[in-house]
């Protein structure tokens, strides 16, 4: 039994000696160091049979497990970066823009000579520290006092100062005070000839940097300033880097994340957080619960073994609820927050982590759908649908390679024509992104091969044509809705713009004997429902200004359908739409079917601007509509369109109800 206890006490040695030698060459904050010697003093004894040992040597392990210190270097290549992007998405133009000011900025913030002031009443000891620091090539300026000093410093901004302590009227631990209340960006380093441990510590608390004795050595003045500008530059660098791409499924929105990793030269890791319930993915468990675990945020920067990885956050507006397991949305304002995640606490860590120099990047379908709090801390950068141009080039540039490769077709690759793949967008697709698009070719690309190994002799290199794409994708699955449809009373073009894109709808109208009611049916929500009750209140108030007698209603309900009836539908954009198939229901009058109407109709008669405009221009085009009628207040929109959207449409833009009935009723 003896022999036993030796070998395990020995064993225990050995494991808490290894622990440790890791502690001290982790290179931890010293908060942090001192609380996993501590740990590790109570784990020496403790029996290693003992449930809390195990959970003590997981802990500690996970603490020296983390990238302290380590980063990976900044690609600052704008040129390369761009390269990247450009070669890997075609389009998203504003996105890639915004990327390379990230970077931009960046380079700008690297490559500025540090400003730094030197306060000191002695001359000589000025004199000496502005010597040394101009070899460094720094800009140095001087003062000879406190006063001086906060008058330099309302004039100019500094990097850095170095101030003696011991100074009439302003000493140095008042100008600490000044300095780091009214700029807390600023590094102070305490220099004095009264260098005590009491003073040191009160300097310390107060926020300086660093606290160096006189007489000095040339080396320590040297290090320091250069370590209190790595910690300047880098808060600056890495603060407002929270981008949110929102938009319609399979627009590139993940996809970008790694390209922009790539550019940048950083690790990156992706989260998907929709349907997430539990507040202990984003902060972790504590330890006292059996099986804790850190959060997902800690756990994929230990993976990435990065202190700056590019972290994507998908779906982020599909987040959970509020339930008994917390709020994990709102648990994501201190991440998110370039304000407080310097010291971000996770449960199971329990000591302040700084995720200043992650790069958060979210992605969402409607950003709307996000918490208020939290969507106000994200740069929100849209992405939109695709035009059929577009769908080609990518088709061509990215999805038909791609499908070759995964397919086994290298050797001997099919050649997809641009009348194939405009085929395949039109007649086998409907989508504002390119998911279904490539699921398509990737189809086309299977049955290649299958021929090919029946046939190795006789397929070689096969041509897509559109009778090809027929043969191997079967009849069209879609047409084009509008311009195989007559005009009809009652029956009004709508665009919507939905979680998916954008897509046109169909409200039709009837009226039949009954008592004056309103019928509303197709899934509507509240606000379409308000919509129409107030197209319908216009109309009765101004029923003489449309040659529509005054008692229409009498005697008879009216019914107003939106198929499909499965789906459900609100918004604030069919007002106008709902208003104009009424009108064309009294009046006798069909509606153009090639004509589309977007806006919302006030009792008063205006037409209100809409949102997701490019969105409903794609859809109006991919059903073959003619001429989109839109709010005035849109013309913005429009012209910041690219010509290659509304190339070949009339765009019809009006604040009045009485232009859109003229245009549209036949």
């Amino acid at each position: 039994m003896n022999i036993f206890k030796k070998t395990e006490d020995s064993q225990q040695i050995t494991i808490l000696n290894d622990f440790r030698q890791r502690i001290n060459s982790a290179k931890m904050p010293e908060n942090v160091k001192h609380i996993a010697e501590r740990e590790l003093e109570i784990m020496s004894k403790m029996s290693p049979a003992s449930a809390e040992y195990t959970i003590s040597l997981s802990y500690i392990d996970y603490l020296v497990s983390l990238p302290w210190d380590r980063k990976t270097s900044d690609n600052l290549d704008l040129n390369q970066a761009k390269k990247i992007l450009d070669e890997r998405h075609y389009g998203l133009n504003d996105v890639k823009e915004r990327i390379l000011e990230h970077l931009a900025v960046k380079v700008l913030v690297m490559n500025k000579k540090p400003h730094i002031l030197v306060v000191d009443d002695e001359e000589i000891a000025r004199n000496n520290i502005e010597h040394i620091l101009k070899k460094e090539n720094y800009d140095v300026v001087t003062a000879s006092n406190g006063v001086e000093a906060i008058e330099k410093l309302n004039t100019s901004s500094f990097d850095v100062v170095l101030t003696d302590l011991k100074m009439e009227k302003i000493d140095g631990l008042v100008l600490l005070e000044k300095v780091k209340n009214k700029y807390p960006d600023v590094q102070v380093i305490m220099i004095t000839a009264y260098a005590a441990v009491d003073s040191a510590i009160e300097a310390i608390k107060k926020g300086a940097f660093h606290y160096i004795a006189k007489p000095f050595r040339l080396d320590e003045v040297r290090s320091t300033v250069k370590h209190a500008l790595d910690k300047k530059l880098s808060t600056i660098s890495t603060k407002g880097s929270v981008l949110c791409f929102t938009g319609p499924p399979g627009t590139g929105k993940t996809s970008i994340g790694k390209s922009i990793a790539d550019a940048l030269g950083r690790k990156f890791a992706r989260i998907s957080v929709g349907g997430m319930k539990d507040e202990a993915e984003i902060r972790g468990h504590r330890r006292t619960y059996a099986g804790a675990m850190p959060g997902r945020i800690i756990e994929e920067i230990r993976r990435a073994e990065s202190l700056n990885p590019v972290i994507m956050l998908d779906e982020i507006d599909k987040v959970g609820g509020q339930d008994f397991k917390g709020d994990p949305e709102s648990a994501l304002l201190e991440v998110l927050d370039p304000e407080q995640n310097q010291s971000f606490i996770d449960h199971y860590l329990d000591v302040p982590f700084d995720l200043s120099n992650v790069m958060f990047i979210a992605t969402a379908n409607i950003a709307e759908n996000i918490q208020g709090p939290l969507r106000d801390r994200m740069e929100i950068i849209e992405f939109s649908g695709y035009t059929e141009d577009e769908k080609i080039n990518i088709a061509l540039l990215h999805l038909i390679p791609k499908q070759i490769r995964e397919q086994g077709l290298s050797d001997y690759p099919p050649n997809f024509s641009v009348e194939a793949v405009s085929k395949i967008i039109n007649d086998y697709t409907r989508e504002a992104g390119t998911r279904n698009l490539e699921r398509q070719i990737s189809n086309i690309c299977r049955k290649i091969a299958t021929e090919f190994v029946y046939h190795k002799e006789s397929i070689r290199l096969v041509n897509i044509t559109p009778e090809l794409v027929e043969r191997y994708l079967g009849p069209r699955k879609y047409f084009i809705e509008v311009a195989d449809e007559n005009n009809r009373i009652g029956v009004v073009t709508g665009l919507v713009w939905m979680e998916t894109g954008g897509e046109i709808i169909f409200i039709e109208s009837a009226r039949m004997k009954g008592l004056g009611n309103l019928i509303l049916t197709g899934s509507l929500g509240n606000v379409m429902r308000e919509s129409a009750q107030a197209a319908l209140s216009y109309i009765r108030s101004n029923a003489s200004s449309f040659n529509i007698s005054e008692n229409i209603l009498e005697g008879y309900d009216i019914h107003i359908h939106i198929p499909a009836g499965a789906i459900p539908k609100d918004g604030p954009s069919a007002g106008a739409t709902i208003a104009a198939s009424l009108i064309s229901l009294f009046t006798g009058k069909p509606a153009r079917r090639d004509v589309a109407v977007s806006g919302e109709l006030t009792l008063s008669g205006r037409i209100l601007p809409v949102g997701g405009i490019k969105e409903k221009i794609l859809a109006a085009r991919r059903a073959g509509v003619k001429t989109i009628i839109l709010p005035f207040k849109n013309k913005v929109d429009i012209e910041n369109l690219d010509p290659k959207v509304i190339k070949g449409l009339e765009i019809i833009l009006t604040d009045r109800i009485e232009d859109i009935i003229s245009r549209l009723l036949v």
